[in-house]
């Protein structure tokens, strides 16, 4: 994209090739793997990437970096061609914020947005994340969208210009493309979910009243098509897609239809019907989704050359549609390991010139950025979702019950109580036992809103306060306010659909996936992915044994300079009511439920200036001494 040929126009300066992924990254571990289903039109998919382009330097399973997935895909794209196939690159979004790459440059994502850009994508949009800010909103626009012209959509996002109040949409609604090889005619659209928290020069068209206006309209009424590829920020099950795919149906009811999907970080593949289905690839660089369809019409090519050419392998041409094509999927573990595999290459032939230069690229941004600065040293694993919470090895415990109450004092404030709520969500990423570096500190915690608090709060309403925001009592609830709170939990959980009881279940037995743990010695298959979705248990790749999952509350809190229960010591009347900033708005209707009146007016800056990050970055250093 912006460099490919020009590398040495980078603000990085000129970069020394390396053969693949970072130089601190751990090996990948050898595991028995699945093939990639080829068929006449495939797809690689990323979504929810958050700045993980250098890979998970401490997971082996993930360790590939982004300059190694462009040789991936460039390796694949090869054998595409040389089969007389197609391959396409979709990308869904959330590239942004999540990790040191990103969050720790000034700008944030001054190397990291131009380490992006350098894959080639077919088809992008975006994620929510990248909404938040307005400043991020005009990168979107001014150069995401430039850099993918022709390829970027928009069909439920306009820009608005806060001089002028312009508004116009970010990019361009849909568009229609042939495949090079294969001649199929493809419809293309993107969405985003119907967000509600975006940046105030960004507005989001409900999907329920974008697939009714005329230009989405005509555009699924239009019958020279041989494929509908609906790309967006969504969760396959939602009814955002549900209603795409029924708008669609009612005026295409034999067209094949392919969906990517994204934002709930799940690997996760649904059947609409027998000629739609969605593919949802994971999230953090983990996952590379691999998606495939055979028996699609070749409306595009010309009959002569289209019968001219030769059958290869076990790739089946076809003139028309047949009755029923066929869909496959493949969640590509990110490890080099995975990537030799499929590309039938090894650590000599896979990287190709291009995927090292970027690898550089990557090596040199989180050199300039001392993201392998050490603050101190775990003692052991914290998990977010891989621990009960509350536990020793829970981050949350460990956070409410060592950091909080460590850190978080106000000294206008002084001694005075404080009860302090904070969503389980606003922690991104577990910790491992070993370096906490500067990249931990922002793959655990990248957000950069502040606290805000609400003083002398009565004791008594801010002890119902976590109840209600944790739907310990849902039916208190109107539905769609207890589905909005369930946004404050970590995305992996919210998408697994389970809010009952937090209590350990063996993964298999739920959909969606969870990520990495421990391996069990009775087994001689690593833990990891074992991803259960509509089309059965064979899509990961590689070949896992499965782990546990245990579910977190919404939120969670410390109460600071309040005597114990066991006390005889009275409790303060009122305390200060203290919490990070994003979950203002739940916290304020919350309130207004208990029957108070507080509303934005009555609250204010808490430790102004200080985040959830440089809170964790300071207890680290101060308690975690290395040996």
């Amino acid at each position: 994209m912006i460099i490919r040929d020009l590398l040495w126009a980078s603000p990085l300066g000129i970069l020394p090739y390396v053969s693949a992924a970072q130089p601190s990254a751990a090996p990948p571990v050898a595991a028995p793997l699945r093939d990639l289903p080829w068929a006449q039109l495939n797809f690689l998919h990323t979504t929810d990437t958050h700045g993980w382009h250098a890979g998970h330097l401490q997971e082996p399973s993930f360790s590939a970096d982004w300059g190694d997935y462009i040789s991936l895909a460039e390796r694949l794209n090869e054998k595409a061609d040389n089969e007389g196939v197609d391959l396409l690159l979709i990308d869904t979004g959330d590239r942004i914020e999540g990790n040191g790459l990103y969050d720790a440059s000034r700008p944030k994502g001054r190397y990291d947005l131009e380490i992006f850009s350098e894959q080639t994508v077919d088809v992008i949009c975006s994620g929510n994340h990248e909404l938040y800010k307005p400043a991020s909103v005009e990168y979107e626009y001014n150069t995401t969208v430039p850099n993918y012209k022709g390829k970027y959509l928009a069909s439920n996002l306009d820009i608005i210009d806060l001089e002028t109040g312009e508004q116009r949409a970010l990019a361009q609604r849909y568009k229609k493309f042939t495949t090079r090889n294969q001649g199929i005619r493809i419809l293309a659209f993107g969405f985003l979910y119907d967000f509600t928290m975006g940046a105030s020069n960004i507005v989001v068209q409900k999907v329920q009243d974008t697939i009714k206006e005329g230009w989405f309209q005509d555009a699924i009424r239009d019958r020279e098509v041989d494929l509908f590829v609906v790309i967006g920020h969504v969760a396959v099950h939602s009814p955002e897609y549900t209603a795409i795919y029924t708008a669609i149906r009612s005026q295409q009811w034999d067209v094949p239809i392919q969906i990517f999907g994204g934002h709930t970080h799940i690997r996760d593949y649904v059947k609409y019907d027998n000629k739609a289905y969605a593919l949802e690839s994971g999230r953090y660089m983990e996952t590379i989704g691999f998606m495939s369809i055979n028996g699609l019409a070749t409306g595009g090519k010309e009959k002569t050359s289209f019968l001219s050419s030769l059958f290869t392998n076990h790739i089946e041409r076809v003139e028309a549609a047949v009755p029923s094509p066929t869909f496959s999927r493949r969640y590509i573990d990110n490890n080099l390991y995975s990537f030799y595999h499929h590309t039938a290459l090894n650590s000599t032939t896979f990287s190709t010139p291009h995927g090292g230069n970027v690898s550089a690229m990557i090596s040199s941004a989180r050199k300039k950025l001392d993201l392998d600065q050490t603050y101190g040293c775990a003692p052991h694993d914290f998990w977010t979702n891989r621990a009960p919470f509350p536990s020793e090895d829970s981050i949350f415990t460990w956070l409410q019950d060592q950091v909080m109450p460590d850190m978080l004092k106000d000294d206008a404030r002084g001694d005075v109580p404080r009860t302090v709520i904070t969503n389980t969500g606003a922690l991104r990423f577990d910790i491992f036992k070993g370096v906490f570096t500067t990249d931990t500190m922002y793959t655990v915690s990248p957000f950069t809103s502040g606290f805000r608090f609400i003083e002398d709060v009565p004791l008594s309403i801010t002890k119902r306060l976590l109840q209600i925001l944790n739907q310990e009592a849902p039916q208190l609830w109107p539905t769609e306010q207890s589905m909005a709170l369930r946004s404050l939990a970590p995305a992996v959980q919210r998408a697994s659909g389970l809010y009952a009881d937090i209590n350990a279940l063996p993964y298999h037995t739920t959909p969606g996936q969870i990520p990495l743990a421990k391996q069990d010695p009775n087994e001689n298959l690593t833990p990891g992915y074992t991803t259960r979705d509509d089309a059965g248990t064979d899509g990961d790749d590689t070949i896992h044994a499965p782990i546990k999952f245990y579910q977190v509350p919404n939120c969670f809190e410390s109460r600071i300079g309040l005597p114990p229960a066991s006390a005889d010591e009275q409790e303060p009347v009122t305390v200060d009511l203290v919490y990070n900033s994003f979950i203002e708005p739940y916290v304020l209707v919350t309130l207004k439920f208990l029957g108070t009146d507080y509303e934005a007016k009555n609250t204010a800056p808490y430790m102004e200036g200080k985040s959830m990050t440089w809170i964790i970055g300071e207890w680290v250093r101060e308690h975690w001494k290395c040996d």
